[in-house]
């Protein structure tokens, strides 16, 4: 069964600001996720309840999964070095 993607506008605004070559792989990681939530290579990360990070090159895609409803909402989308600040 499919998950439902939901993207924070924060997300959708940074992701406006990555070129191209780079937005076209996390968004098809993010199409990814609706079919596999916890992909290989997922981290739950520690700092924050109930979130995940992918990785897609030199940018990370931190993501939260509610199973009840069976949606992934998108949190941040960024550079390795800034997207988990302010977390």
């Amino acid at each position: 069964m499919a998950y439902r993607i939901e993207v924070k506008s924060q997300a959708i605004k940074a992701l406006a600001r990555i070129p191209n070559p780079h937005r076209r792989r996390i968004v098809n990681a993010i199409d990814g996720l609706a079919r596999t939530p916890r992909p290989p290579g997922c981290v739950k990360l520690t700092g924050a309840d109930g979130a995940y990070r992918i990785r897609v090159g030199e940018y990370r895609i931190v993501y939260e999964i509610v199973d009840k409803v069976l949606t992934v909402y998108i949190i941040r989308i960024g550079h390795r070095q800034d997207v988990y600040r302010a977390l």
